[in-house]
């Protein structure tokens, strides 16, 4: 199943993608939809009014998340390219809601950086409430796979040892398109997909998340032992090697430039670099 959340003149929508229409399930945004128990079965039975699908009018597929828990240093052979150990524990930082964008909006960039980059990631989203997750109630609670981009502001990244200032300026987040289940793609709650990311035409960034050090139920299972995840929280899981800050010379997204960040199976973000 394929859930997404869109925008209506009436506010924003959670629906079921059924080919080339989106059918709300009677509930504001995919968020709101998977706080409830029965959710999946909601959502399934669901036959509100349709929309012709379409890129125009999706909004980030959870607009509001509780948390956004994100993973640094995970794709195996980046790390052993790069002449590193392989991790023993999760790197762990956060993203805020306000940093979220829709799939095709545009990246604000902001006046104050000059060093932009890019990062695409397979992200999971929590569909229920779990703490201190063995391994199978892990991955019972495992909604969905979708695709995040964590737009990264490198020189405030790097201002301090502590990241979190570079990686949540408001309005540079893609996320999207759509929400796909497990039973959908190959590898279910470990899925194994082709990831790409491209700038301005070009293929920067190209992987499969099999390569994954800490796969999504074992960081389920990580985080929710630090916090309660709840229904709608987002674990972005890292990304492979290709960002433009480890380049000689570095490169960054420029004002007009485009970034195209695509998981097979799952989907792709198309986002235009505008200058804020």
């Amino acid at each position: 199943m394929r859930l997404a959340t869109i925008r209506t003149a009436e506010g924003t929508r959670a629906v079921r993608v059924d080919g080339d229409r989106y059918v709300e399930t009677g509930f504001g945004d995919v968020g709101e939809l998977l706080a409830r128990d029965d959710w999946r079965s909601l959502a399934e039975s669901a036959d509100g009014p349709a929309h012709a699908a379409g890129t125009a009018g999706l909004a980030p597929v959870v607009p509001s998340p509780g948390k956004i828990v994100c993973v640094g240093l995970n794709y195996r052979n980046h790390i052993l390219e790069m002449g590193r150990e392989l991790p023993e524990h999760p790197t762990l930082f956060a993203k805020y809601a306000d940093a979220l964008i829709g799939p095709y909006d545009d990246i604000a960039l902001p006046a104050e950086s000059d060093a932009v980059d890019w990062e695409a990631e397979l992200a999971l989203v929590v569909g229920a409430t779990v703490r201190r997750a063995d391994e199978s109630r892990a991955a019972a609670a495992i909604a969905g796979f979708t695709v995040l981009n964590d737009v990264t502001m490198r020189d405030w990244q790097y201002r301090t040892a502590q990241w979190l200032q570079g990686k949540t300026f408001e309005g540079t987040t893609p996320l999207g398109p759509v929400l796909v289940t497990p039973d959908e793609l190959p590898g279910g709650v470990r899925p194994e997909l082709a990831i790409s990311g491209a700038v301005d035409g070009e293929e920067v960034q190209k992987s499969n998340t099999g390569d994954l050090v800490f796969d999504p139920v074992a960081l389920v299972r990580y985080v929710s032992t630090i916090m309660t995840l709840r229904p709608g929280d987002v674990i972005a899981t890292g990304t492979p090697g290709g960002v433009g800050h480890a380049r000689k010379p570095p490169r960054y997204l420029a004002d007009g430039g485009t970034l195209v960040t695509e998981i097979e199976g799952i989907g792709r973000l198309e986002n235009r670099a505008r200058r804020s």
